[in-house]
């Protein structure tokens, strides 16, 4: 087998944007993240909420029209 085959597996600092810092083990000196768990609206439990409501109207008031013209011309 040769030798110097295999990457040197050393610690590694891993950075956020947010500024979290973790350590672990790779291959790599240092990693970036751009989003990390310390960070992430998922795992902090600040979550937004879609108004899907507001959504479903504006829908059915652009179709509502276009519905009502197809089955006059079809009938």
């Amino acid at each position: 087998m040769k030798k110097e085959g295999h990457p040197e597996y050393t610690e590694c600092e891993i950075s956020c944007a947010c500024g979290h810092k973790l350590m672990t083990h790779g291959v790599m000196p240092s990693m970036h993240l751009d989003i990390c768990s310390a960070c992430h609206p998922f795992f902090t439990g600040k979550h937004k909420l879609v108004d899907t409501a507001g959504r479903i109207e504006k829908f059915n008031r652009k179709y509502k029209t276009a519905g009502s013209t197809s089955q006059t011309q079809a009938g």
